[in-house]
């Protein structure tokens, strides 16, 4: 059946509809990622929004069930240009198109992408609806009517309601041993790994975490306890926590004040390491500010430097958000630059123990050039049992 792409100033893309049927308004966005579709899809950071596919051909290598990040897809909608039924891959238990109705993701194919990235990046990121089926006369009016991501909490949607614990395990999230420690983890388990923790424990915030950045954790030895985005300060320091983890999570971070103070309440208090969500909540509780982007950063060719060695990093980004460099106050050091436009990409306050940055350095399928700051993150936490 045919399909359509609808954006709040008029435009119309047509195509033929993919994976659920009905209609689903959302903040419509573009990836340039190459690969990891799947990780794409199940990413709680694409809450609330349409995602566009800059990749010519997305399904190849079919759905499995251990590259998920979280347990369930979370996006409105998403469109791609050629989406092959056939697929192949020995991990694969479904194609793309079955997979993304089973989870009631409405889907288009056949769209011409390049003409969507285009008007995208010259207007910016804006308000759509993905169409299967019959299309109101009304909807442009809907889609005007529905929710910008601005001032937008959708960090309440996608955490998780319960504490949870795990410790030192990789596997007890997805299964996945982390890429970088693979050889090292299997010989030696956790505890052998360059730069492991001595079985430390760690409160990881989950704003929507993904699972990557737990087996990451996990893989350095660590014990984590994972916790709702509700969670206090007063509760995580009653649990005796070596250190905090902020996660990556959807929405706007300037409508997560209640969250900024109980960050605030921790700085000193132990060590933190907050990414992408993380990074912009850990700004704002140091004083600084948010701001939207024009149409974000999506993709995993993001080259971004590091300014206390000049080393340039290839990173996976995806924020709609950025914090705002010179809003920064005294203390707080920017750390690293994205080198597209000159953003804030990374922080230190050395004074709280805390550090932070915009980007993914868990991610996989990704570069691999920033894992580095895993293992910063252990070094502070042995720095303070040692203190």
């Amino acid at each position: 059946m045919p399909g359509k792409l609808i954006l709040e100033d008029g435009s119309v893309y047509e195509g033929r509809g993919l994976g659920a049927r009905g209609i689903r308004f959302g903040e419509v966005i573009f990836s340039t990622s190459m690969t990891g579709y799947q990780e794409l899809l199940t990413d709680p950071s694409y809450c609330g929004q349409i995602l566009v596919s800059t990749l010519a051909h997305v399904g190849n290598v079919g759905i499995n069930e251990d590259d998920h990040e979280s347990t369930r897809a979370w996006l409105s909608g998403f469109v791609v240009q050629d989406a092959p039924r056939r697929y192949s891959n020995w991990r694969a238990t479904s194609d793309l198109s079955s997979w993304l109705e089973g989870q009631g993701i409405v889907s288009l194919c056949d769209i011409d992408t390049r003409a969507v990235v285009k008007r995208l990046r010259e207007d910016g990121a804006m308000r759509g609806a993905v169409c299967y089926g019959p299309v109101p006369d009304d909807i442009l009016d809907q889609i005007k009517a529905s929710p910008t991501l601005k001032g937008r909490d959708l960090v309440s949607e996608v955490t998780c309601r319960e504490v949870s614990e795990l410790n030192g395990a990789v596997g007890e999230t997805n299964g996945r041993v982390p890429l970088g420690i693979e050889e090292e983890f299997r010989a030696t388990g956790p505890s052998g790994v360059a730069g492991a923790s001595k079985g430390h424990h760690v409160v990881a915030y989950d704003f929507g975490m993904k699972n990557y950045m737990m087996n990451l954790l996990l893989g350095h030895g660590l014990k984590v306890t994972r916790v709702p985005a509700a969670t206090t300060a007063k509760e995580v320091l009653a649990m005796k926590p070596d250190g905090v983890f902020l996660s990556n999570g959807p929405g706007d971070p300037a409508a997560l004040e209640h969250i900024v103070e109980e960050i605030r309440a921790l700085l000193g208090e132990v060590p933190i390491f907050g990414i992408c969500l993380g990074h912009q909540l850990l700004a704002r509780a140091l004083g600084g500010e948010t701001f939207k982007l024009k149409f974000g950063h999506h993709g995993t060719n993001h080259p971004v430097k590091d300014l206390s060695t000049g080393r340039v990093e290839i990173t996976t980004q995806n924020h709609g958000f950025a914090v705002k460099s010179d809003s920064l106050p005294e203390g707080v050091e920017l750390t690293h630059l994205n080198l597209n436009d000159g953003t804030c990409e990374g922080l230190s306050a050395p004074q709280y123990r805390a550090f932070s940055v915009q980007y993914h350095p868990e991610n996989a399928p990704g570069p691999q050039d920033s894992r580095y700051l895993f293992k910063r993150f252990v070094d502070n936490l042995e720095a303070k049992s040692h203190a």
